[in-house]
């Protein structure tokens, strides 16, 4: 089996060797360059021609999506699987328009995101939890839910809801929630679980249309 030849784009270098350490442990796996935006992905891209970009999505000067549209108006064969901390609706659809064939979340285990490098390469789109379709689909929904119940929708959450919410629809991800609110990162686990319960929806990512949607992310 050939190996799958990966560049890798993130502006903090500590993460890049890391997911370099991480990928270069599998035998099918070969990481050749390292970037730091989306501007240097693309140059390297025409020296090393890798068969997988792993894109972040926000870096200083040129950010993912630019990194995305110029990899793929020179290179259409080149996957570009996006990793990020953000899960909002405004970065997924960016990178999602800009060509992207996958979108997973840094907190992901590493064997989840060597499988979905693997995904990507035969030509499977990999989107983490459903993300885009649960996007395009909870779009139509909550604008309906809006309309219904947006007269209720500030009354029956308790202000650490209110606060989760808040974070959650700004792309946080628990740890930084936990950091934020001064609770234990188990805390906002059972919080999110609990307003999932609650408001009958599936996960993070309808939880911050849900709270975009219904003004509770100001």
């Amino acid at each position: 089996m050939s190996e799958i030849q990966v560049l890798i784009a993130d502006d903090i270098r500590i993460l890049r060797q890391g997911l370099k350490a991480v990928l270069s442990a599998d035998q099918e796996i070969t990481v050749v360059a390292l970037a730091e935006n989306g501007k240097e992905a693309f140059e390297k891209c025409r020296v090393y021609e890798p068969d997988v970009v792993l894109m972040d999505m926000r870096m200083p000067d040129y950010d993912g999506a630019y990194g995305i549209r110029a990899i793929k108006e020179q290179h259409p064969d080149i996957k570009v699987l996006v990793l990020t901390t953000f899960d909002d609706e405004e970065t997924i659809a960016k990178a999602v328009d800009s060509g992207a064939d996958g979108y997973i979340l840094k907190e992901m285990e590493d064997e989840r995101v060597i499988a979905s490098v693997k995904s990507v390469y035969h030509g499977i789109s990999v989107f983490g939890s459903g993300v885009y379709q649960v996007m395009r689909n909870q779009m139509e929904k909550q604008t309906v839910a809006r309309k219904d119940g947006e007269d209720e929708a500030g009354e029956h959450f308790t202000q650490r809801e209110r606060d989760i919410l808040r974070l959650v629809a700004g792309g946080y991800d628990n740890k930084e929630i936990a950091a934020k609110l001064f609770l234990a990162e188990g805390t906002v686990r059972n919080q999110l679980s609990r307003l999932l319960e609650k408001l009958a929806l599936k996960d993070r990512t309808q939880l911050a249309v849900y709270a975009v949607k219904h003004g509770l992310d100001e």
